[in-house]
């Protein structure tokens, strides 16, 4: 919106102050609050809930949603990497770039384990060279190479990260936002969980089960 009328812009282009209009089936392209207007949002991605919430003036919308219905002005207050939408997805990625404890060990491990072997195939290869039958370099390389790939630590150091990785990612899928890996060992060692959200809990969607006339 503009002193000219409406037109439309680029994302790119819409900066903090920016008066911006949103009607049914448009998806919210920045955190705002609105001005004129009432419409109903789907912030399932955001909050879970899988029921439109309805939205008047005064009110906060985030990038993601979705209005389902109405029309609504509202004026910018947060565009690109400093909205919700986009500090979530910051949170996932460090989620998933983080070492658990079980990691950091791992690393250790390895930063000790990789030299030792390497050593290992060197003083194996050495003991071919001198002292193995002919043709020595051929027998030297066979069993340098062999304890290498025999003892090397690869999977000890890929394990971690990869399942972090995917159950980080996984979670995600279903809605679920793990803000730091530790947080994945931990969750194995709990016997209570405490939920405090809508007071139930759900499969996010809701089904018609009985039709009742009155």
């Amino acid at each position: 919106m503009t002193e000219d009328g409406e037109k439309s812009v680029p994302l790119a282009d819409v900066q903090p102050g920016m008066l911006l209009r949103l009607t049914t089936g448009d998806r919210v392209p920045v955190d705002g609050e609105i001005t004129q207007g009432e419409a109903w949002l789907d912030e399932a991605m955001l909050t879970g809930e899988p029921i439109p919430q309805q939205k008047g003036e005064g009110d906060s919308v985030h990038a993601g949603t979705v209005v389902q219905d109405g029309s609504v002005l509202f004026r910018a207050s947060a565009v690109g990497s400093h909205t919700t939408l986009s500090r979530i997805i910051r949170m996932v990625r460090q989620a998933q770039s983080s070492k658990p404890e079980i990691g950091q060990l791992a690393d250790k491990i390895s930063a000790v384990f990789v030299p030792v072997v390497v050593a290992i195939a060197l003083f194996s290869a050495a003991i071919w060279y001198f002292f193995g039958p002919a043709p020595q370099i051929v027998y030297t390389l066979v069993i340098a190479t062999t304890v290498l790939i025999i003892a090397c630590p690869c999977a000890l150091g890929l394990a971690t990260p990869m399942s972090i990785i995917s159950g980080v990612g996984r979670a995600a899928e279903f809605g679920v936002l793990v803000r730091d890996a530790d947080a994945l060992q931990r969750a194995s060692t709990l016997d209570t969980l405490v939920f405090d959200k809508t007071g139930t809990l759900t499969e996010g969607k809701p089904q018609v089960v009985a039709v009742k006339n009155l």
